[in-house]
């Protein structure tokens, strides 16, 4: 039996989530039906407003550069060690945040294929999100190496498989997307990077559709390097910093390319010749951009009294009833569920697809049903756990349906 509205509305009324959707800044009337992009960008915390004013007048108002010393240094540290804690299953000491995704990522990927010298080859998955492709094929161009290319499904993602058929003796690293951002397969991490270390490579992974949506077990699965975003399941806020993660086994041995003074042993001795921070510190280079780190160490904050396995129900839960009414009201009109249809194997959105999607995009949000489109067909309904209802997504799954019924006319 397809859910109805109240069905929606008892799942509401039961989700022991509920409440922390009031800690969200949310106008009270924007003519929004549904704000289905979490995904892409989460909803700002009230906590964030209230640290953001407290830090123009108290740190930064009142303590001025004093703050530097009075806590700020150790932010990229100390907030990452509570996001290993929250949601990445790493133990302290081994994630910082500091840079965007872009960067962190260059960082990782430079350090990675500097401690295996003489092998030529990165893995990557064809279908990944460009800025990682990008980076992969120009770090490929700057050191003159070969990329291997994974033709995943684009409604899936990488199998041990697919994998198998490209590693060799020349594979440095591999990198791959724990969660498709795509169709939001969530990969095997743990069997990826078994076999990965199997043929003496590494793994770099890229965390930034999991991070606070799904539960992350990067110590028990032999992660190498991971990086992730803030500003989406962790509402950081816009162009928030990412986070990197390096396991504790190569932090002395690695050397990321940005040499810069935050990442120095001892940034205020002011030494001519560089000698890297001990630990995890040393994945840093520029001034930490402490306004915009507030919005993440507040969302962390957030994601840890919820806590991630409560977040991961929710999320199945509520892409459940997406994929039960797609089925019922959305395939008999065109639309194909892009997304894996077993939840343990699917993130926190589903990916719905048609020929006239970026039409459809439009039209649904000048409606009042905020959804993001992916070329060349998607339509993705990004389901935010803290911040996402059951009756408002069921409300928006009612639009979709009349738009694909009338051609979206």
């Amino acid at each position: 039996m397809t859910t109805s509205l109240d069905d929606a509305r008892r799942l509401d009324e039961k989700d022991p989530l509920a409440p922390f959707r009031d800690r969200f800044i949310t106008p009270a009337d924007d003519g929004l039906i549904a704000y289905l992009d979490g995904n892409s960008l989460g909803r700002p915390p009230k906590a964030t407003q209230e640290r953001l004013n407290s830090l123009l007048t108290q740190e930064w108002g009142t303590r001025l550069i004093r703050s530097w010393s009075e806590g700020w240094m150790e932010l990229p540290e100390r907030i990452g060690d509570a996001l290993g804690e929250a949601a990445l299953g790493a133990a302290p000491g081994q994630v910082v945040v500091a840079d965007s995704t872009s960067v962190c990522l260059y960082k990782l990927l430079r350090g990675a294929l500097a401690l295996r010298p003489g092998r030529t080859e990165i893995i990557s998955d064809r279908h990944n999100f460009p800025t990682d492709s990008y980076l992969v094929q120009g770090i490929a161009d700057e050191l003159g190496m070969t990329v291997r290319w994974i033709d995943s499904d684009p409604d899936a993602g990488v199998t041990a498989e697919e994998l198998a058929a490209e590693l060799n003796a020349n594979t440095a690293v591999v990198t791959l997307s724990h969660v498709a951002y795509r169709s939001a397969w969530i990969a095997d991490m743990a069997a990826l990077t078994a076999l990965t270390h199997e043929h003496g490579a590494l793994t770099v992974w890229d965390l930034c559709h999991s991070v606070g949506s799904i539960p992350v077990q990067l110590d028990t699965a032999g992660v190498d390097f991971a990086v992730g975003c803030t500003y989406k399941y962790l509402n950081a806020g816009p162009g928030a910093p990412a986070f990197a993660y390096v396991r504790t086994a190569h932090q002395e041995s690695f050397r990321q390319p940005i040499w810069g003074w935050m990442g120095a042993a001892a940034p205020f001795a002011m030494e001519h010749a560089y000698r890297p921070a001990p630990g995890v510190r040393r994945a840093l280079s520029g001034t930490p951009p402490i306004t915009a780190m507030i919005g993440v160490e507040e969302s962390v904050t957030l994601t840890a009294e919820a806590g991630i396995d409560r977040i991961r129900a929710k999320g199945m839960a509520l892409t459940e009833m997406v994929t039960e009414l797609a089925q019922d009201w959305l395939v008999p009109h065109g639309v194909r569920i892009a997304s894996p249809r077993d939840p343990d194997r699917r993130g926190s959105h589903v990916t719905l697809a048609r020929a006239d999607a970026a039409e459809l995009s439009q039209r649904l949000i000048e409606a009042g049903v905020i959804i993001d489109f992916r070329p060349p067909d998607g339509i993705r309904v990004g389901l935010s756990p803290l911040t996402t209802g059951f009756a408002e997504t069921w409300r928006a799954m009612d639009v979709i349906r009349g738009l694909t019924a009338t051609g979206g006319t």
